[in-house]
């Protein structure tokens, strides 16, 4: 039996992953640590300390502001099928879904009414074995598209 057609037969019994996104409890404090310091960097910077103090106020409100927006996220749902199926996010099919890893965290990013969304996957937010599943699901849904097609 080939490769493929072996992958075919065991990608079609696997059940598509089911993940939650949520927003990050360490990148929100990081949020806010830079909202917190970001009028004191101002204060120490080499500008004129009459436009450091005007500056420091709004920084920080929009550093506070930041925070609560990123805090605010409502938590999404994702459905990573095996093979050419769409990816579902809560419920609705997306276009272009791929994730890339930088040490424990995953970025996802895809397309969407016509708008480019994207996540990040801290390490607080997508425990170990969820990592495992999401890279194991998107091995799949590459193994099971098929193989590239070499020049000859």
């Amino acid at each position: 039996m080939s490769k493929s057609r072996r992958l075919s037969s065991a990608s079609a019994q696997c059940p598509p992953l089911r993940i939650e996104w949520r927003p990050s409890r360490q990148a929100a404090l990081a949020l806010w640590l830079l909202g917190v310091l970001a009028p004191f960097s101002l204060l120490a910077s080499g500008i004129p300390p009459r436009w450091a103090l005007a500056l420091a106020l709004p920084c920080w409100i929009a550093g506070v502001r930041m925070t609560c927006r990123y805090a605010g996220l409502s938590p999404l749902a994702l459905v990573v099928p095996v093979g050419s199926q769409p990816v579902l996010r809560d419920g609705e099919p997306v276009a272009g879904f791929e994730v890339h890893w930088r040490g424990p965290m995953a970025f996802a990013r895809w397309r969407q009414g016509g708008k480019r969304r994207r996540i990040a996957f801290f390490p607080d937010s997508l425990d170990a074995s969820a990592r495992r599943a999401l890279k194991l699901a998107m091995e799949r849904r590459r193994d099971a598209a098929g193989p590239p097609i070499a020049a000859a």
